[in-house]
């Protein structure tokens, strides 16, 4: 059975790159464009890891991982901070709301699938 990635991302880009390399090796993948949405398809879903985005529309992206890191319906699940944002800063807050990792953007393929894999395989 393929692992499930739930990307929550606003970019369409940045979620066809990453589902597209994700996919190729033999990830499934689902979507959302927002952090409410997925939270939303986090909790109905139950994927082995998520890939967030932290500058969205709506609730952040550490907004959302706090969320998620706090629910116990989904506190168990992974969460990959994917963010342009590359001050040291940015990556202790986001490891502090609950993220496990932090890769800044442009995420190199080889770095993100390693990191996925260390976390779902």
């Amino acid at each position: 059975m393929s692992r499930k990635i739930l990307i929550i991302d606003d970019s369409p880009t940045q979620r066809q790159f990453l589902s597209e390399l994700l996919l190729g090796r033999g990830y499934a993948v689902i979507t959302a464009d927002n952090g409410a949405d997925g939270l939303v398809r986090a909790r109905a879903e139950r994927p082995d890891l998520i890939l967030m985005d932290v500058v969205m529309p709506g609730a952040s992206g550490f907004r959302a991982t706090r969320d998620l890191s706090r629910d116990p319906e989904t506190s168990a699940i992974p969460v990959v901070v994917c963010s342009t944002k590359a001050e040291p800063t940015d990556r202790i807050w986001a490891l502090r709301q609950g993220a496990r990792d932090y890769l800044v953007k442009p995420v190199q393929p080889d770095e993100l699938l390693a990191c996925v894999a260390g976390l779902v395989n």
